[in-house]
């Protein structure tokens, strides 16, 4: 059975559909009860699974999170809504130095299966602390699982197969992608949790992304087809742990590779990403690895949002450098 959805209408189809097949998953989170979240993804849940399953929260993000790890601790499955990007930093000790590490602690006897939905990114005209891309702490965090969908379909099966991770994962969703419509297939997941996937074909350069940025890239792909180059464009989907095997194989195609993300450069995700496919397939590449990515400053006023995020001009720009090689 499929459905046209947005992603926003996914998730929530998604987190119904785990509260209907497990009494041990609770939703946490502040406002997500009869308002149903900021941005409405949780919208329903508390009038038809009740107060003790969909609970409205102390403004509190470290309560939150520590609070889910007794429930954890307990037996429960907690998914937990942080507000936006930028207020996921006062429960940062608690997921960096408690949750991450309890399993390792107890030597693999205690599972942690909590769940951290953020919402992230920018395109939306926010204020500071509400348009934020911080993948990069968890990522680099031992003990955490990081992904984030880019469609509907994979919004609705990955919120549910990070619930069913004996882990933590932290879930970025593209706040500026709630809105975006897709096909949804609710028989049957089409890759696991993990899986990056190859999104278009092309011949001659690799792009690389994930969230929102595959829409930008495969935007930037369809103006490269105009001007006779083709581009293949893989959406990372697992952050971490990062799922190499799709990205290697292009690039050993391609002989090039663009990635490019919404956050700051240095020290980034894509970082990571160019340095491993360079260690990885070096004697097959025609030009370096290249990265697009925000500036490495705070992120700007509303106004100054489309000059800071990469857009198609900017991913194309690195594509005839990569050529120019």
């Amino acid at each position: 059975m499929t459905e046209n959805l947005p992603i926003s209408r996914a998730l929530n189809a998604g987190l119904r559909r785990a509260l209907e097949t497990n009494d041990r998953v609770l939703l946490m989170g502040e406002d997500i009860g009869p308002l149903g979240g900021v941005f409405r993804v949780t919208e329903g849940l508390q009038k038809d699974f009740g107060k003790r399953r969909v609970i409205d929260s102390p403004l509190a993000e470290s309560g939150i999170v520590g609070t889910a790890i007794g429930l954890a601790m307990g037996g429960f499955r907690p998914v937990l809504e942080i507000q936006f990007d930028g207020f996921v930093f006062p429960a940062f000790d608690q997921i960096t130095s408690q949750l991450a590490k309890l399993t390792n602690r107890h030597e693999g006897a205690l599972q942690m299966p909590v769940v951290i939905r953020i919402p992230y990114g920018g395109h939306i005209g926010a204020v500071e602390h509400h348009q934020e891309s911080p993948e990069a702490y968890f990522t680099h965090t031992p003990g955490l699982r990081v992904v984030s969908p880019s469609n509907a379909n994979d919004a609705y099966w990955m919120i549910q197969q990070a619930i069913d991770s004996p882990d933590p994962v932290v879930f970025f969703e593209p706040k500026a992608k709630y809105w975006q419509k897709g096909e949804v297939d609710t028989s049957a997941p089409a890759l696991p949790l993990h899986a990056s996937r190859v999104v278009r074909r092309g011949t001659d350069v690799t792009l690389v992304g994930h969230g929102a940025m595959v829409t930008t890239l495969l935007q930037a792909a369809a103006l490269a087809e105009s001007e006779g180059t083709s581009c293949e464009v893989i959406d990372l989907r697992s952050l971490s742990p990062v799922d190499y095997g799709p990205l290697l194989d292009s690039v050993r195609r391609t002989g090039r590779m663009v990635y490019a993300q919404e956050a700051p450069g240095f020290t980034s995700l894509g970082s990571e990403i160019a340095a491993t496919v360079m260690e990885k397939a070096f004697f097959a590449l025609e030009a370096p690895v290249l990265r697009v990515s925000g500036f490495d400053v705070p992120f700007p006023p509303a106004k100054l949002e489309g000059t800071y995020l990469p857009d198609a001009d900017r991913i194309l720009e690195a594509v005839d450098r990569s050529l120019a090689y």
